[in-house]
C-alpha cells in the first residue's frame, strides 16, 4: 500500500465514515468502539465546499469554522500552515487536507483533527495533529519521517506527549503515531506508552465517500447522537474509568511551554505550542 493523492476525483471536500476504537491496557483493561463521521477539505479549495446546507465561516446546518483550528485566530489554514512547513523544512509544497469533525447547528467538539500535507506529486510528507482537551485547551504535533520523508504505511511517527488530555493519565511518556492509506481506506493509530510500556491504543479507520447532502443526511441517521454525543461519551467513558477506580492525576494541570519546545533525541517531529488557558 503507498500514499497518493488524495481525492481520486479531485473534488475539494469527502466524507469520511467508520469506527474509532479505544483500547486502555493498565492499570485497568477498557475499551469502547463509536461510529464516526467526519469531513476532509482541501484546505486551498474551501470556497469550493460551500453547500447551502454546509457553510465556511458562517451558520448552517453543518459548517467548518476555521477559527477552530491552528492559530484560531482567522488566519487563512491553507497559508498558516505552509509557514509551519517551511519553518520546520519540510518539502510538503503540495495539497493540504484537514479532516475533521463540523460543526452540527453550531456545535462541535474536535479532540483531534488531522492535517494531511503532501508533496506536489501526492506523496504524505507531514501530519499535523491538532488536539484539543474538555478544557478548552489546545495543542498542536507537526510530525514527519526521518529525515522528513515520504511517509508510508510502516513509518511510525514519534513525538514526546506534552499536553495535558485525560486526568486517568499523566503528562508523560511517548506517543507513537501510524498512518496507513489503500485507496478510499485511511487508519490512523496511535499508541501511548508512559515508560513502563504500552497504555493506550487508538484507532480510527475511515472509508472515504462523495460529499452529497444525501450521504451526509445518511451519516447523520445511523448517527443519532452526531457530533453532539462525542462530549457525552468522553464524559461517559470518564465514569466508567472512575468506577473501574483508575487511578486520577487531577484536572488539567498546566503544560510547561518549556517542554512544548523539544522532543526525544529519537524523535522526528516537532512540536508546537499552541495551548490557549482554559
Amino acid at each position: 500500500m503507498t500514499h497518493g493523492p488524495i481525492p481520486a476525483d479531485r473534488a475539494p471536500a469527502r466524507l469520511l465514515t467508520g469506527h474509532v476504537t479505544h483500547a486502555r491496557l493498565k492499570p485497568v483493561t477498557h475499551r469502547f468502539d463509536y461510529r464516526v463521521f467526519y469531513v476532509s477539505v482541501d484546505l486551498a479549495r474551501l470556497a469550493q465546499v460551500r453547500r447551502w446546507w454546509f457553510g465556511i465561516d458562517r451558520w448552517a446546518p453543518l459548517a467548518l469554522v476555521t477559527s477552530d483550528f491552528g492559530p484560531r485566530d482567522g488566519r487563512s489554514l491553507d497559508v498558516w500552515m505552509r509557514g509551519l512547513l517551511v519553518d520546520a523544512g519540510i518539502p510538503a509544497d503540495g495539497e493540504i487536507w484537514l479532516q475533521t469533525l463540523p460543526r452540527l447547528f453550531g456545535y462541535a467538539f474536535n479532540p483531534v483533527s488531522f492535517w494531511f500535507c503532501h508533496d506536489r506529486s501526492g506523496a504524505l510528507r507531514a501530519l499535523y495533529a491538532d488536539v484539543r482537551n474538555t478544557f478548552g485547551a489546545h495543542h498542536g504535533y507537526l510530525l514527519s519521517a526521518p529525515g522528513h520523508a515520504p511517509i508510508v504505511n510502516d513509518t511510525v511517527l514519534t513525538c514526546r506527549k506534552t499536553f495535558h488530555v485525560s486526568p486517568f493519565c499523566h503528562v508523560k511518556g511517548q506517543y507513537a503515531f501510524h498512518v496507513r492509506r489503500d485507496g478510499d481506506r485511511t487508519a490512523v493509530a496511535i499508541d501511548y506508552g508512559d515508560g513502563d510500556g504500552p497504555l493506550l491504543c487508538t484507532s480510527l479507520m475511515l472509508r472515504s465517500g462523495r460529499f452529497t447532502g444525501a450521504l451526509v443526511l445518511k451519516a447523520l441517521a445511523e448517527q443519532p447522537l452526531g457530533i453532539v454525543g462525542v462530549m457525552t461519551r468522553i464524559y461517559w467513558q470518564a465514569l466508567r474509568l472512575w468506577l473501574k477506580r483508575t487511578p486520577f492525576y487531577g484536572a488539567h494541570p498546566r503544560t510547561d511551554a518549556a517542554d512544548a519546545t523539544s522532543c526525544p533525541s529519537d524523535s522526528h517531529s516537532k512540536l508546537l505550542d499552541d495551548e490557549t488557558p482554559s
